[in-house]
């Protein structure tokens, strides 16, 4: 049922592939006749289903891949899918699976590890973004500007404002030696599978309403509570709520 997870799978597989393609270079070591060629270095900002799927596909397209996460606990899923995990020595565990923010000596500490890794990377793809809310900064201006020349940001935070103070969303910008990738609506540039799996998701959340063919719903159950909008003429979404007493003034 969870719509967000399943298009954010696909988004991070798309890019890993726009990593590749806005790169001017090859991802995998090559030996040829006249000599070797060096694997890409690939970053992952953000282990969470996206990130996973970055680095899982980028693996598979022969880089060598790094991901981190400031929740330190999702290390051995980066492990799994063959990254190695960037430990800041900070944790910033949240609730409901989302980080907490950070406070300003311990986000000192991160940006002093992360700039030696963004620095050295061929290319970052940064996958940061909260529900509803401004995608925050994690890679800052003068990070960028001192990356290699010809190295890749691809943000897929975009529809937030981005990951980054240069993004431009909906737009591929080159800023001193680095070119930032910010598209929008990614799953719709892989519209099959993502018609698919959006449309199983919505099959498994109205198995939950119906039973025997009758509309039956269950106010016990906490995915369809927390999905309902409007109900016996009450809305029942907080923000939903919030969001029209701001429009009324109510």
């Amino acid at each position: 049922m969870d719509a967000l997870s399943s298009q954010a799978a696909l988004a991070g597989y798309y890019a890993a592939l726009l990593a590749a393609t806005n790169l001017n270079r090859i991802l995998p070591m090559m030996t040829t006749a006249v000599g070797s060629l060096r694997p890409a270095r690939i970053l992952v900002m953000g282990a969470g289903v996206a990130g996973l799927q970055a680095l899982a596909t980028a693996k598979r397209l022969g880089a060598i891949v790094e991901g981190y996460d400031v929740r330190p606990e999702v290390k051995e899923q980066v492990e799994s899918v063959g990254g190695k995990f960037v430990d800041t020595g900070v944790s910033a565990s949240g609730t409901g699976g989302y980080a907490r923010e950070l406070t300003s000596e311990e986000q000192a500490k991160v940006d002093e590890v992360l700039t030696r890794h963004i620095q050295t990377a061929d290319a970052v793809i940064t996958t940061a973004s909260i529900p509803g809310r401004p995608s925050p900064k994690i890679i800052s201006e003068s990070q960028i500007r001192g990356m290699k020349p010809g190295s890749v940001i691809i943000d897929l935070a975009a529809e937030g404002g981005g990951n980054t103070p240069l993004t431009e969303p909906g737009d591929t910008v080159e800023i001193g030696p680095v070119t930032i990738v910010a598209p929008l609506n990614i799953p719709s540039h892989l519209a099959e599978h993502a018609s698919e799996l959006y449309s199983r998701n919505l099959l498994a959340l109205i198995g939950l309403m119906v039973k025997d063919g009758e509309l039956n719903i269950d106010w016990e159950d906490e995915v369809l509570t927390g999905a309902v909008l409007t109900h016996d003429g009450e809305i029942k979404n907080e923000a939903a709520r919030k969001a029209v007493e701001t429009t009324t003034g109510a």
